[in-house]
């Protein structure tokens, strides 16, 4: 009798250890990495993130514990050298799958000064738009009545190299959780049909929240507004929109007198229009050009700062960004 309830108790053990196994040890960069990877992996695991929401890209630091979580983890995505220039060494030594998101084929690529927005299907050679020309550019700022300045890109981003804010172009979102999804089919066969179930289920949500945003940008796509981080063209791509500027002190330091009146006067030039910082901190220069001016500000949070990391986290950053930009065009 006790050998007969032994056989489903063991059954059930083996189950048990075998689910338990199942659970793919997924790191991520970036957060908004990470919310793809847990739509991706809802109901079966968790993906981790590297950086903290707040911290920048452009300028980690790795710390011993991060150096041991990039080789324990299982995958392990990243968007490439153009965004976190700190991991290629660390890099090297894994021997678990790691897929830089840029270089995934059918993926829209934009450069920065790319006046056109002319999208990138072809992304083998990052080095051949380096000379781009800004006359475009600045004949494009002439034409909205505005002085063009050496400041239009800000401090990051040198005209002609790849911005790395990809994760805003929702299509390029859909990308890389299909990729996400034949991973995890790979690495966890027993759930490769949930995997494949969870892509095609964010497929959905994503394409019809890019329908509604779709209709609401409609309406004010020739409101002014302007930016201090020039990381929102693959937004602003999708929904027709455009900055009038970038406000960029060139650094840390605040810039001179003559500098910050240039910048109040295409504000003035603009007339009542929205100003963008980013959380956590909004720039100590946003008082001084807006002061006495019929403009509004406002934050647009790129990386999901403060969103729970869930199945639905993606789509929040994408409407979240819509809401605030476009509920500010529409009170001007």
């Amino acid at each position: 009798m006790n050998r007969l309830f032994s056989l489903p108790l063991l059954a059930a053990l083996v189950a048990g250890a075998a689910s338990a196994h199942a659970e793919v040890r997924v790191l991520t960069s970036i957060k908004p990495l990470q919310l793809i990877a847990a739509a991706v992996q809802d109901g079966v695991g968790e993906p981790d993130v590297l950086l903290p929401a707040s911290a920048s890209a452009h300028h980690y630091s790795l710390r011993p514990s991060d150096v041991r979580r990039i080789r324990d983890a299982q995958l392990f995505y990243w968007i490439g050298p153009d965004l976190e220039s700190f991991l290629p060494r660390a890099l090297s030594a894994r021997e678990g799958t790691t897929v830089a998101v840029q270089d995934l084929p059918q993926l829209t690529l934009r450069r920065f000064g790319d006046a056109h927005a002319h999208d990138e299907a072809e992304h083998d050679d990052h080095d051949d738009h380096d000379g781009h020309d800004h006359d475009a550019h600045e004949h494009d700022e002439a034409a909205h009545g505005e002085t063009a300045h050496a400041d239009e890109h800000d401090h990051d981003h040198r005209p002609g190299t790849l911005d790395a804010h990809l994760w805003l172009l929702p299509a390029n979102a859909l990308i890389i959780a299909e990729r996400m999804a034949a991973d995890l089919a790979a690495a966890d066969p027993a759930n490769a049909q949930r995997y494949q179930a969870n892509s095609a289920a964010f497929a959905r949500r994503i394409e019809a929240l890019d329908a509604r945003l779709k209709q609401r940008f409609s309406k004010v796509q020739n409101k002014p507004f302007f930016v201090f981080h020039e990381a929102y063209d693959y937004f602003e791509a999708a929904y027709g929109l455009r900055h009038a500027g970038v406000f960029s002190a060139g650094g840390e330091s605040q810039p001179g007198a003559r500098h910050v009146a240039a910048m109040r006067e295409r504000l003035q030039q603009a007339g009542p229009s929205c100003v963008f910082s980013e959380p956590p901190a909004r720039p100590r220069l946003a008082e001084t050009l807006t002061a006495g001016l019929p403009v509004k500000m406002a934050e647009l949070d790129v990386l999901g700062v403060g969103l729970a990391t869930d199945a639905q986290g993606y789509e929040k950053l994408l409407e979240g960004l819509g809401d605030t930009l476009a509920g500010c065009l529409e009170s001007l």
